[in-house]
């Protein structure tokens, strides 16, 4: 999954989480604990896993100010 924040970037989730919580200056225990989510949780969304759920993954992104949401699929890269 991909994060446009400045509009014109694009970031995995993954990279998203990581980059914010190290600008707080937080470990990923901070981050499960001001989260409430799992130490495990953290580290496999920073991992990039893919089955997440995505209430947690929209509960640690609204931390800082992001949402999952639907968006267009480039079907292009399975041609």
């Amino acid at each position: 999954m991909k994060l446009y924040p400045n509009g014109d970037s694009e970031m995995t989730i993954a990279e998203f989480v990581k980059e914010r919580r190290k600008k707080q200056h937080w470990t990923q225990k901070d981050l499960a604990f001001y989260g409430g989510v799992g130490l495990r949780f953290i580290r496999e969304l920073e991992q990039g896993k893919t089955t997440l759920r995505m209430d947690k993954v929209n509960q640690i992104l609204d931390m800082f100010g992001a949402v999952l949401t639907p968006g267009p699929i480039d079907r292009s890269i399975y041609a």
